[in-house]
């Protein structure tokens, strides 16, 4: 479960809002909602198309395109120096293709492998570079942390330009030029570009005062918003004109590679939107990198052989499925660890760690981790005496100042404060496990994880022109989330397996209105609710064409009792998880999720009826006859299973709950967690 987080609105200043500009209600709501309520901002939001910032307030803009110059003009052999990303990749590709087409300088590239060589500079690349004549290292969405790299190819006779988007460390490298909007000295009105649109402001000040923007983005804005989007930057300010203008481009690109991507990934005829980019091209472009040589996606990015790119697009999507089956291959092997110990995913930071799992995909699966049990994850693969691991956090949980709090404990770490990486000795990752934790249980208010909705919805207004309305506001993506509405007290009319039971339908009623809702990867089993009873659903809307009949698609995001309280829920369930993880808490607190009889027996009344269950602990306080907390719960159920009244398994599809033969009275106070909490509150 996670918190229902409800924007406040003003509904006086959404009404002047349409009023004054002649929006639909939906859409000023919604600007209203996310902060964009000034004149310049709602103009910029919705109608600019090709202003961007100028590149000319960018610290040491200026130095970096005068060494190029200087370097096209001595003929000097330059290297792109990318990262194996999907950001890095575009880049790269982005960069090479200007220097190339443009200018005509004698320019390659060079992506270090993720497995082999890890991220960013490295002497033995720089080596291999000397040798080919390299005389300027161009970095992309890299090198800000490259000071000893760079100062080894100064060694060599090779000068650097750093162009970058990372947090710059004290003192910055030794290099020509040293480009990251970051930069303390950096005036630079946008400071949230990708690596892609840091190379884009360099490429601007390379043209000079005479630069064509309108050219310029049609030129580049496909591989601009392909980075900008895989790299999660918000889609705000000269992000939201690169995304915009290059979702116009990728439809109608001249560009093969992405054409074979396109068709490969089966999106053609389709409508491209930032999740086309999100969910099906950028996976795509990344899989490469975690498991094989990046190189081949600048190629298929740069390449105008129509063969090549197909070839390298249809190896693409290769990678890609073979990163899924390796990603669920690590899941499976964490469900069975989560059932042998379920106390692993009880801290407040959940870290787990497994034998040689793929380095690439590690990331992925910690990113699946928080999104089940919407905690901060960590996911470790021990490879020999060291170890590397990829974290994901909540949001309001710093997940780079967690890692510094354990910065005795790592060999290197960085990122920022929703995810980040560290490499670590295969012999503390134990003890890691406890400091971070430690640290987790210090915070005096430590998040949540939330569902963000954007307003409560009746279900009345729905229909196709609104959902059309809503088309106003793309593209959608971080800093401008795809809109969710809540649907509050919604009678549960039906419910309908279809897709061989692996999905359900609701038939959902409120008031004379009647909607249909689908929920895909649930089971009807898996379900916890029933016909009748009254339901909140956080959903987006879209538009679904079929057989010719078109309709409003709801898209769930969550559903809940419209008895149950979110917040009430969780910091239950959080007492019971800190106590059975060691973490102090008081006796008048611990006293709150204690059960007596009436409590066991509601309990074992409620699961009898079910004959059992599969579903969430989450989900049943509302559906008791005496509501008893979701920490009382915990408790209860964890003594009957101690005690082999029933069966209690925890794995990544939820709970699992079974009864078991009774051969006579048990007393439920026998149960050891009873004792100890009994204990705890002397």
């Amino acid at each position: 479960m996670k918190l229902w987080n409800v924007a406040p609105h003003n509904t006086a200043e959404a009404r002047k809002i349409s009023s004054d500009y002649g929006l639909p209600g939906i859409v000023s709501a919604l600007l209203q909602i996310r902060g964009i309520t000034k004149e310049s901002e709602i103009r910029d939001f919705l109608f600019n198309d090709d202003t961007v910032a100028s590149p000319q307030s960018y610290a040491d803009i200026d130095k970096a395109a005068n060494r190029i110059k200087l370097a096209v003009d001595k003929k000097e052999k330059i290297c792109v120096y990318g990262d194996y990303d999907a950001d890095g990749v575009t880049s790269t590709a982005l960069l090479y293709s200007y220097l190339s087409d443009i200018l005509n300088a004698d320019v390659m590239f060079y992506i270090p492998s993720r497995e082999a060589e890890g991220y960013g500079m490295n002497n033995s690349a720089i080596d291999k570079l000397s040798a080919q004549g390299v005389k300027l290292i161009v970095t992309v969405d890299n090198g800000i942390s490259a000071a000893v790299q760079i100062e080894y190819a100064r060694s060599l006779g090779i000068d650097t330009v750093v162009t970058d988007h990372h947090m710059p460390p004290e003192r910055l490298p030794n290099a020509c030029a040293v480009v990251d909007p970051c930069r303390s000295d950096c005036s630079g009105s946008f400071k949230g570009l990708s690596g892609v649109g840091v190379a884009f402001k360099l490429i601007m000040a390379l043209e000079g005062d005479d630069c064509d923007m309108d050219s310029l983005l049609q030129n580049y804005s496909d591989l601009l918003s392909i980075g900008t989007v895989a790299d999660v930057m918000k889609l705000v300010g000269d992000n939201r004109v690169f995304v915009k203008r290059g979702l116009e481009s990728i439809a109608n690109s001249d560009r093969v590679g992405i054409r074979a991507l396109i068709k490969h990934a089966g999106l053609e005829d389709r409508e491209l939107s930032a999740s086309s980019i999100s969910f099906n091209l950028a996976p795509r472009i990344n899989a490469v990198g975690r498991l094989g040589f990046s190189g081949d996606s600048v190629r298929l990015l740069i390449t105008e052989d129509e063969l090549e790119a197909d070839e390298i697009a249809g190896k693409m999507c290769e990678d890609n499925a073979e990163r899924q089956q390796i990603q669920n291959e690590i899941l499976k092997s964490i469900d069975y660890e989560i059932r042998r110990k379920p106390e692993l995913v009880r801290n407040r930071i959940i870290v787990l760690d497994g034998e040689n799992w793929h380095q690439g995909v590690v990331g992925i699966v910690a990113a699946r981790i928080r999104e089940i049990y919407g905690k901060p994850a960590i996911v470790i693969t021990r490879c020999g005496e060291l170890s590397t691991g990829s974290g994901r956090s909540v949001e309001g949980f710093s997940f780079v100042n967690a890692l510094s709090a354990c910065a005795d404990l790592l060999e290197k770490f960085g990122g920022h404060a929703m995810a980040g990486g560290m490499t670590i000795k295969t012999e503390n990752i134990e003890l890691f496990r406890k400091r971070i934790n430690q640290y987790a249980a210090s915070l005096p208010d430590m998040p949540f994880d939330k569902i963000n909705i954007d307003c409560k919805l009746n279900p009345t207004l729905v229909d196709l022109d609104l959902v059309n309305e809503l088309n106003i506001l793309e593209p959608f993506g971080v800093g401008n989330p795809t809109p969710v509405f809540g649907f509050y007290n919604m009678k549960l009319v039906r419910i309908i397996p279809f897709g061989n039971n692996k999905h359900i339908k609701l038939i959902l009623k409120r008031n004379d209105t009647i909607i249909e809702m689908k929920r895909f990867g649930l089971a009807p089993e898996n379900f916890p609710y029933r016909e009748g009873e009254m339901l909140d659903i956080a959903a987006s809307l879209d538009i679904n064409e079929f057989a010719g009949r078109v309709s409003v698609a709801y898209s769930v995001k969550a559903i809940k009792s419209s008895l149950d309280d979110p917040e009430e829920i969780l910091k239950s369930l959080r007492i019971y998880e800190d106590f059975c993880s060691g973490n102090y808490v008081d006796s008048e607190t611990l006293r709150a999720i204690i059960p007596d009889r009436n409590d066991f027996a509601s309990v074992y009344r409620f699961l009898k009826s079910q004959n059992g269950c599969k579903f969430e602990i989450s989900s049943i306080p509302s559906r008791l006859e005496n509501k008893a907390s979701a920490g009382k719960i915990s408790v209860a159920l964890a003594a009957m299973d101690e005690l082999e009244l029933i069966e209690l398994t925890e794995g990544l599809d939820g709970c699992q709950i079974k009864l078991k033969e009774v051969g006579g009275k048990v007393n439920l106070e026998n149960a050891n967690i009873m004792k100890k909490l009994r204990e705890a509150v002397r």
